[in-house]
């Protein structure tokens, strides 16, 4: 149970406003370690917003975030990668201008030295020939004929296992995926959650996806926001049947159900 876990992710009360406009409402959540976890709810339920609160990319208007017992409210992105914590992003976050192996080389070697990012770039070609996790990588997401093409000139397909691949190499303690799944084929999205079940119990992974049936029996939790609350979590089948989740997310009317249930 996850609830003998530890924990490694707390946000208590967090909250983000723009203008008038409240993304995320007093959202406390708890993530413990090895879940597997996901985060569903239709467009503006701020789902990205609390990602982006949870990483470090926007600064929470009120409340505080916990990582592993520690406060990191006011940490900047780049620290939170360093205690472990990597995300993706709806839209692909790679460097267009080098090769698709250049960019896994990156994502490997950075978390693991900290060395110059040029230093880095140049000394990819050597570490790709020496490593087999890279080539691995490679294999495992269906990269290999592309392996010396730049990423500009990838399909969306190519870039979303890209930006998966990389996030994967560089181990972090917690692996937050925003839509992993967008713009792949169906074929794609089971070669991308194959490889994502071989981490479970690996790592902490957690999960914003709208194509909800593809992780349905991948996920052990399951939360649902609407209008920058959480309005239900559970297991993914206690989320779905919570009233508040009937009447806001699939726009059920419960009362009338109710109504029906009480003069059968």
């Amino acid at each position: 149970m996850a609830s003998a876990r530890n924990e490694i992710i707390r946000t208590e009360n967090v909250t983000k406003r723009f203008g008038a406009m409240t993304a995320v409402d007093k959202v406390s959540y708890v993530l413990h370690e090895y879940e597997v976890a996901g985060i569903i709810g239709s467009n503006g339920a701020g789902k990205t917003t609390f990602f982006n609160l949870l990483t470090g990319y926007y600064p929470p208007d009120e409340g505080i975030i916990h990582y592993e017992g520690k406060d990191i409210t006011r940490l900047a992105p780049q620290e939170r990668v360093a205690r472990g914590m990597m995300r993706t992003f709806q839209l692909t976050a790679t460097f267009d201008n080098l090769s698709v192996i250049d960019n896994l080389a990156l994502s490997y070697f950075r978390a693991r030295r900290t060395p110059s990012l040029m230093g880095l770039v140049f000394n990819t070609r050597r570490a790709q020939r020496k490593d087999p996790r890279i080539a691995e990588a490679l294999e495992t997401f269906n990269l290999t004929d592309v392996r010396d093409r730049e990423v500009k000139h990838l399909s969306l397909g190519e870039k979303r296992r890209l930006e998966i691949a990389m996030a994967i190499l560089a181990e972090p303690k917690v692996l937050m995926l925003d839509e992993p799944l967008a713009g792949l084929a169906e074929t794609e999205i089971q070669s991308v959650l194959d490889v994502l079940r071989r981490h479970i119990g690996r790592q902490t992974i957690l999960i914003v996806e709208h194509k909800i049936s593809h992780v349905e029996d991948f996920l052990e939790r399951l939360t649902v926001m609407h209008e920058g609350r959480v309005i239900a979590d559970g297991s993914y089948e206690e989320a779905l049947r919570h009233p508040e989740v009937r009447r806001s997310y699939w726009q059920i009317d419960v009362s009338v159900e109710t109504s029906e249930v009480s003069t059968a």
